[in-house]
């Protein structure tokens, strides 16, 4: 019996081996297309909204040097920048989907927060890098006439993983 086990246990090992390779194979090829489409999204609508990008690291070394800026969040108030929000980004919420047109109240809402000088560096953010809701915001701001226009694509789920601070609103 013993000698029958040890017969088996190569062929069984080799047998997991190439189920886990294959296994694993087809999962990255998945996610790689998954990734893929992602970025290519993501780049058609940073084209059409003419705004640029800045990395998580980046924007957290920004506020490190205190640079002039002013960072939007686009997220529901209640349900996420109440919760989590980069450190003294603002909140105005925006759709997911893209705005192809904008109301005279939000428009307004809009100028007011951004303010009057064109050239200031705004950024905007969401929640992750599918979320929409930023590139709205920055799109918007562009259409607006504002030259120093930002989208950071991780969003607050990006700036979490980096372990930078967050705060909560009451």
């Amino acid at each position: 019996m013993a000698a029958k086990l040890k017969k088996m246990i190569p062929a069984t090992l080799t047998l997991l081996a190439v189920t886990l390779l294959a296994t694993n194979v087809f999962a990255w090829g998945a996610k790689e297309l998954e990734t893929e489409q992602s970025a290519i999204t993501f780049s058609a609508e940073v084209e059409r909204g003419g705004y640029k990008v800045v990395s998580t690291p980046e924007l957290k070394k920004w506020l490190d040097e205190k640079k002039d800026l002013l960072i939007v969040d686009t997220m529901p108030y209640a349900d996420s920048y109440k919760k989590n929000h980069i450190p003294g980004a603002m909140h105005m919420e925006f759709p997911i989907p893209e705005m192809k047109s904008i109301d005279d109240k939000t428009k307004t809402a809009l100028v007011k927060l951004l303010g009057t000088d064109k050239s200031r560096l705004l950024v905007f953010y969401c929640g992750f890098t599918k979320c929409t809701r930023s590139h709205n915001a920055a799109m918007w701001a562009v259409k607006l006439g504002y030259k120093n226009v930002y989208r950071l694509p991780g969003g607050v789920k990006a700036w979490k993983e980096s372990d930078y601070q967050l705060a909560t609103s009451k």
